[in-house]
């Protein structure tokens, strides 16, 4: 039961990242580019499953939360260090939209929105591996 915690912890940490990433494109008009909209699209689903979890006790969940916030994590690597390290940028031009070097926020020198999002996953990462080591210790 104590675990539940963990589940709520990262249930906010997701609803905050969503709801900083909705008002970063509704209200301030930065339009998403594509490394932007796949950190979305793993962690907007956490708001729903890691909130589930949460209010139902489901600790089955920890592994799919684990799944989306891993892959999302390592998306916002590659997509911070495309912004702030000059050769990492790829070759070619980015087709679609905005490119993924464009960088609307830029707090104190290093925090971006993908540095953002990226603190987000670590974060709900490190909350599920908080769950996987209380269920160990309660066998």
């Amino acid at each position: 039961m104590k675990n539940t915690k963990y589940f709520y912890i990262s249930w906010v940490i997701a609803l905050v990242a969503m709801l900083g990433s909705l008002y970063y494109s509704e209200i301030m008009h930065y339009v998403p580019c594509e490394k932007c909209w796949y950190q979305r699209i793993l962690m907007y689903p956490l708001v729903i499953i890691a909130g589930f979890a949460a209010f139902t006790n489901a600790y089955h969940f920890k592994y799919l939360i684990m799944t989306f916030s891993v892959i999302g994590l390592c998306i916002s690597v590659i997509h911070y260090m495309e912004q702030k390290i000059p050769g990492f940028a790829p070759i070619k031009p980015c087709v679609g939209g905005v490119p993924c070097s464009t960088q609307y926020v830029n707090y104190f020198g290093f925090i971006t929105i993908p540095f953002l999002a990226g603190t987000a996953f670590l974060l709900i990462t490190v909350m599920m591996l908080l769950v996987k080591k209380s269920n160990v210790d309660v066998k």
